[in-house]
């Protein structure tokens, strides 16, 4: 019977997906907290689940206490697309697409990197210093049928990530993986000022698959 505020561990894009979202919020009711998530999610079916509620410290703040996030995009490259995962990934056609250079080209944003020249215009912050603990260009869907095939994702896990920095990074690796702008086209973002300027992945395959604490 009284507003709820409720914070989130980071925004994610217009059409992507979560599979790991977090949130937090002060909850003064005497309801049982299994209760509470099987409320929530009737309420909120079918677009969002809940999938469990925990009690934290009375100052856990889902955004500034998060240590790592892990997002995946996903890249189809099957001759035609799979309806049944469209949705949830890029579709490229194999024959403009070279996975191992993908792969190779990743390794080279590890690390700590002032990646403001991968941030979008509109980001509302202003240090723009991250820490990507890990690339990896990986065989698999996030999500899809059991028969599902010729798709692949690409993992990013760091400190932080800043505003389509994830889209904006693969669009980038992508693309001179296709030919379209050559390798020095990457360090010449990693080390330039934003906002970002270059083709942008589309929204529908990533998700922010995790968020660690």
């Amino acid at each position: 019977g009284a507003p709820v505020r409720v914070t989130s561990a980071g925004r994610t894009d217009s059409g992507a997906h979560a599979l790991g979202q977090v949130f937090s919020c002060d909850w003064a009711a005497e309801v049982p907290l299994d209760e509470v998530r099987r409320r929530l999610s009737q309420m909120l079916q079918p677009e969002i689940r809940v999938e469990s509620i925990e009690p934290a410290a009375v100052d856990f703040h889902a955004t500034w206490h998060a240590k790592s996030k892990r997002y995946g995009y996903v890249i189809c490259q099957a001759r035609e697309p799979d309806p049944f995962v469209a949705r949830y990934s890029w579709w490229i056609f194999r024959g403009d697409f070279d996975r191992g250079r993908v792969h190779a080209l990743a390794q080279r944003v590890v690390g700590t990197h002032d990646f403001g020249g991968f941030c979008s215009k509109g980001a509302s912050v202003e240090e723009t210093v991250r820490t990507i603990y890990s690339a990896e260009f990986i065989d698999g869907p996030v999500v899809g049928p059991r028969d599902t095939r010729d798709l692949w994702r690409l993992e990013f896990e760091g400190d932080g990530f800043l505003y389509k920095m994830v889209r904006n990074l693969t669009g980038t690796l992508v693309e001179i993986a296709r030919g379209v702008l050559p390798e020095s086209a990457l360090e010449e973002r990693l080390h330039g000022p934003g906002p970002y300027v270059g083709f942008t992945a589309p929204a529908r395959g990533l998700f922010l698959m995790e968020v660690k604490y």
